[in-house]
């Protein structure tokens, strides 16, 4: 072959892969589960749900999720790791106690004044080892959908790698204490610390559960094929979880307010820039830790006052997305 000709060649290959490359980039560019595809967790199907607009129009969806839970004695989140070795630690158990006594109240007090829906995920073990809370907490919210949250945050987490029968009894007992405590049969998951594994959807499933907040890798609703039925999962992305930022990069709730209010304003912005691209869904774990305090339940007031006013931006319970998404299974 002479040299113009394999030149000619080669930009023909070149131009073929280019092409390609493109195709398959405008496909991903719509949503990263946008195309029916594997779960890179669980190997399992994985399909889009595909919703076009929220009601009354609204292309982004926003849920606030409140963390309730207990952690025992000697264990939790420290606000101070240089003080862990202390019995007792005062500066973190009162960063704890605190959180329980005084910043789960502080947050249903300010979600009913602003008159937007609240979900929580809650501890098993919670409502009876706090009772008192729990009644005042739900009496501020009771609408608020229940997702279960395992037994406790700390001693007693989803035990991974025994097999899948050994989660199922987990989640079972889970379930089963929450309803026997709160009168509510939980239809939601969300794995205690953030760890489950790949057994945990399909041992969900299998008890029962239909959605969960274990799927943190997308702006839009999708869900897995498990063999005793489908699971939904709502984005809860780990970039606006409060923790996370506030004790292992001291991030401030003022520093949140900007976050939380740049991330929902910017995929606002995205759905008006394209009407016709999927609507958006955000879940949004928020701790009494965080914007429990004074300052942070200021922040939070100025994140909700903020989204209030967008006219794209819906705020709403998990269990209000699933209804207006049609995933009643």
């Amino acid at each position: 072959m002479s040299a113009p000709a394999t030149v000619l060649s080669r930009r023909k290959r070149l131009s073929s892969v280019v092409l390609a490359l493109l195709a398959l980039a405008a496909v991903a560019g719509g949503s990263a589960v946008g195309a029916d595809n594997s779960d890179w967790i669980t190997a399992l199907p994985r399909e889009a749900v595909r919703v076009g607009t929220w009601p009354e129009g609204k292309k982004v969806a926003v849920c606030f999720v409140l963390y309730v839970e207990v952690w025992g004695y000697g264990h939790g989140p420290n606000l101070r790791s240089d003080m862990v070795n202390r019995d007792p630690d005062l500066v973190d158990e009162s960063f704890r106690e605190y959180a329980i006594n005084w910043g789960l109240t502080r947050v249903g007090r300010l979600f009913k004044e602003q008159e937007l829906p609240l979900s929580f995920a809650l501890n098993a073990q919670f409502p009876e080892q706090r009772p008192e809370i729990w009644a005042s907490l739900h009496s501020l919210a009771p609408n608020a959908p229940v997702i279960a949250h395992g037994l406790n945050n700390s001693t007693e987490l989803l035990p991974l790698g025994r097999g899948l029968e050994a989660q199922r009894a987990y989640i079972r007992r889970t379930l089963d204490l929450i309803e026997k405590n709160t009168g509510v049969r939980s239809r939601g998951w969300s794995s205690p610390s953030v760890f489950p594994d790949a057994d945990t959807f399909a041992a969900s499933t299998a008890e029962g559960i239909r959605y969960s907040l274990d799927g943190m890798d997308s702006d839009v609703l999708s869900r897995l094929v498990t063999k005793s039925g489908p699971l939904t999962l709502i984005p809860y992305p780990a970039v606006t979880v409060d923790m996370g930022h506030y004790l292992s990069r001291s991030k401030e709730p003022a520093d949140l307010e900007r976050l939380w209010i740049d991330y929902i304003t910017e995929l606002a912005r995205e759905a008006e820039a394209d009407p016709t691209r999927e609507a958006t869904v955000v879940a949004i774990g928020i701790h009494p830790f965080v914007v429990g305090t004074p300052s942070g339940a200021a922040a939070l007031r100025h994140v909700l006052e903020n989204i209030k006013r967008q006219k794209l931006v819906w705020v709403a319970d998990v269990e209000m997305v699933l209804s207006a998404a049609g995933e009643t299974h």
